[in-house]
């Protein structure tokens, strides 16, 4: 396996599930070059949706004692973060490096080389 196409699978390992974010965060650690800032990418991209998944779970909560409207905002806000992460991991699949919506360009700015 070349070692593009193993760095395309550490990237969407990093989307799996949490112990895949961490296998891939360790081989970021042994890696260098175009392939650890491709790495590092795409676990920045996770590490920001999880962030959001822990911000739209804490709002979930809230929301959920409202009749109607609440069961409506959690589902909007449910459906956006899979939307993000489907993009995320599509990128990944694809070798590229794309911003999850809404919010990965400004995780950028705020994590910065965060993993490089």
């Amino acid at each position: 396996m070349n070692s593009k196409a193993l760095n395309k699978t550490y990237a969407i390992l990093a989307y799996c599930t949490l112990i895949g974010w961490i296998i891939s965060l360790t081989k970021v650690g042994a890696s260098d070059g175009e392939e650890r800032k491709f790495i590092a990418f795409h676990l920045r991209q996770v590490l920001i949706l999880m962030l959001l998944g822990a911000a739209v779970s804490i709002v979930d909560t809230i929301f959920f004692f409202i009749p109607y409207f609440g069961l409506f905002v959690i589902n909007i806000l449910s459906f956006a973060l899979f939307i993000c992460w489907l993009i995320g991991l599509i990128s990944a699949i694809q070798g590229t490096r794309k911003c999850v919506p809404f919010v990965g360009q400004a995780g950028e700015n705020i994590l910065g080389d965060m993993f490089e």
